[in-house]
């Protein structure tokens, strides 16, 4: 196995502090990062996505574990320290600077992959509904195993008529399963964030068929937009969903949380015609 300085000295080395305005939090335990890694499974010779690498401490967790990743990164104070990850591992690693909500994953990788990632806070959520996202389906990633605050990670694998479920957890579950893969005490980063943290794994599944996802995103925008009023309220300003209300039998008294995945579905798949 290479042998590789600390992070700590890393990031001393390197003159690195964690950016709240880049929403970092730099997690420095190895082994706790090898078990992030573990997560996606076998990753010898795989294709791994990174977002938001910093100084590398996952980074090299998927580089140890035999995949070869690519990393998007924004702050160029944190390339130097990722150039020398790549000297050590030859060939398995490339670094590119910018701003992963702009960049292509799909031709910038040019081959399936996994998306493993300690998401900087204030991109996460918008990275993620992207990822899920398009018509195209099922994606090029094979699977995402990204880090979130816990309270995101739980509004992903909510379930009906909880005060977690809503838009988020429709769009992650009409055609992906996700878990809750492993909790993260605050304690593990620096800086410590002022809450907990949890890692999210999603695996694509089979599409339904007779629905556009432009359709149910506009109808879980509409329903959710509004969620403690009453269906016929919320979807009024949306053409057709009152009649496909109406066509499937749901009473249009009923809250969006109250409606599982499958009658989102449904009704999207109405809309969609």
């Amino acid at each position: 196995m290479t042998i590789l300085p600390p992070l700590r000295e890393v990031i001393a080395a390197h003159g690195l502090s964690a950016t709240k305005a880049l929403g970092q939090n730099f997690l420095l335990d190895e082994q706790l990062l090898s078990r992030i890694a573990a997560i996606v499974g076998d990753l010898t010779d795989r294709a791994v996505l990174e977002i938001g690498p910093g100084p590398g401490g996952l980074t090299r967790a998927a580089l140890r574990a035999g995949a070869r990743v690519t990393a998007i990164e924004m702050d160029r104070r944190c390339v130097p320290a990722l150039a020398q990850l790549a000297e050590a591992f030859p060939g398995k690693l490339t670094v590119v600077e910018g701003d992963a909500t702009t960049i292509d994953h799909d031709a910038l990788l040019g081959e399936p992959y996994a998306i493993l990632a300690n998401l900087p806070y204030n991109v996460g959520t918008p990275l993620f509904t992207g990822w899920l996202g398009g018509e195209t389906w099922p994606p090029r990633w094979t699977s995402l195993t990204l880090m979130f605050q816990q309270e995101v990670a739980q509004r992903i694998v909510a379930q009906p008529d909880t005060d977690a479920y809503g838009r988020l957890a429709v769009l992650a579950q009409w055609r992906s399963t996700p878990r809750l893969a492993l909790k993260v005490h605050r304690s593990a980063f620096t800086p410590p964030p002022k809450v907990m943290s949890a890692i999210v794994h999603v695996i694509p599944t089979e599409q339904p068929a007779g629905v556009k996802a432009k359709v149910l995103e506009r109808l879980t925008a509409a329903a959710f937009g509004q969620r403690r009023k009453m269906l016929r309220q919320s979807l009024k300003g949306m053409p057709g969903a009152l009649a496909a209300l109406e066509q499937l039998g749901i009473e249009p008294q009923r809250r969006a949380e109250t409606l599982s995945v499958a009658e989102f579905v449904n009704i999207a798949r109405v809309l969609t015609g």
